[in-house]
């Protein structure tokens, strides 16, 4: 498989994973299992009226309707149209805005259906990866981290740093970008590692991350 990006690597690779664990595996998104998670991404690509629904109340009962219709696919089809990526008229066609959107979500989602199983390895090392995810994050971070009651930054193991939160006493989040993601993400599951106080750690970790 050629390189196509980080978004479009980890899509395939996602869609390969989805085909070999099946609709009911487990995922680090709560209860959900690999169906709710095709469906997630099919709905957020595809479906502007499921998406809508879950916006706007009125809308609801067509939301609801076009996720059943969805969750009614053989499961192959669903793998497929999770494949298949966003449509011409969606903006997330465009290369660059598919890499620039998606690389950390799929990233992220490939990695929940991995590490949602007892022993799972991490991936062998990829600086591509990591350094287009290091840039999803340098967008994100202080929208992820804007309610934290203390400062946060996120240092890399090169000591490259983002100042996701700036506070009068600071927490450093430290790891791989790979980590550090899935750590803002609100993944438990995360390899990553803290300075600062005790109870400024606490307080930052008791923060509802996940999106």
């Amino acid at each position: 498989m050629g390189r196509m990006g980080v978004a479009g690597d980890e899509r395939q690779l996602l869609c390969q994973l989805f085909e070999q664990v099946g609709p009911d595996a487990p995922t680090l998104c709560g209860d959900w299992r690999t169906r709710d998670l095709a469906v997630h991404l099919v709905v957020r690509e595809r479906r502007p009226d499921a998406l809508a629904g879950k916006l706007i109340k009125a809308l609801s009962d067509r939301g609801e309707q076009a996720e059943q219709e969805l969750r009614e696919l053989p499961w192959g089809e669903l793998v497929d149209r999770v494949r298949q990526g966003p449509p011409k008229w969606n903006p997330m066609s465009l290369g660059g805005v598919d890499e620039a959107v998606n690389a950390a979500e799929f990233y992220v989602h490939h990695e929940d259906v991995r590490r949602a199983t007892s022993g799972w390895q991490p991936r062998p090392a990829d600086q591509a990866r990591e350094e287009a995810l290091w840039k999803s994050l340098g967008r994100v971070a202080k929208v992820f981290y804007s309610r934290s009651p203390v400062g946060v930054v996120l240092r890399r193991t090169d000591g490259t740093e983002i100042a996701a939160k700036r506070g009068p006493r600071t927490v450093r989040i430290m790891g791989e970008p790979s980590e550090l993601i899935m750590y803002a993400f609100g993944r438990k599951e995360a390899n990553v590692t803290f300075d600062g106080n005790e109870a400024d750690i606490l307080a930052m970790e008791d923060l509802r991350r996940s999106f």
